[in-house]
């Protein structure tokens, strides 16, 4: 439980807080947040690798596009608040730190592993969304009545 339920708790909270930044209103902060929790979760069943980063990307923008669908919101909110608790701050901080201190393969290896997780969840959000507004162009909404 340790594993998996608390740091997931911990993202899911990360965004409540970012979400308040977005400006996101009454039900749509635990939607949001729980996406940054779905997305946390898929990081660490795959390992918190740069591959787990892209799938947990793909994952998150999946879910942003349909929440955003039925709540009929903008998606970036969804998704950027979902992307926070994956960004890879910790890695910039300690890829300084090494260059600082003059080591330089370790300074390498910490940007070159911060670089890739930026890139993977770059690409896979945008390629999750892409893919998801190409396969269904539009939503059909039920008719409300006046």
């Amino acid at each position: 439980m340790n594993t998996y339920a608390i740091p997931c708790l911990c993202a899911f909270l990360a965004c409540v807080g970012f979400s308040l930044v977005y400006n996101i209103h009454g039900l749509g902060i635990a939607i949001a947040s729980l996406g940054g929790a779905l997305g946390w979760l898929i990081y660490l069943l795959l390992g918190k690798t740069i591959p787990g980063a892209f799938w947990a990307a793909v994952a998150i923008a999946v879910y942003a596009e349909l929440m955003a669908r039925v709540r009929r919101c903008p998606v970036t909110g969804y998704l950027l608040v979902g992307l926070l608790p994956l960004v890879p701050g910790g890695g910039i901080y300690y890829a300084m730190r090494h260059c600082v201190d003059g080591e330089i393969d370790l300074f390498l290896d910490s940007l070159l592993q911060t670089l890739g997780m930026a890139a993977a969840l770059a690409v896979g959000a945008m390629v999750a969304s892409s893919l998801f507004r190409a396969l269904l162009p539009r939503w059909k909404y039920p008719r409300q009545k006046n």
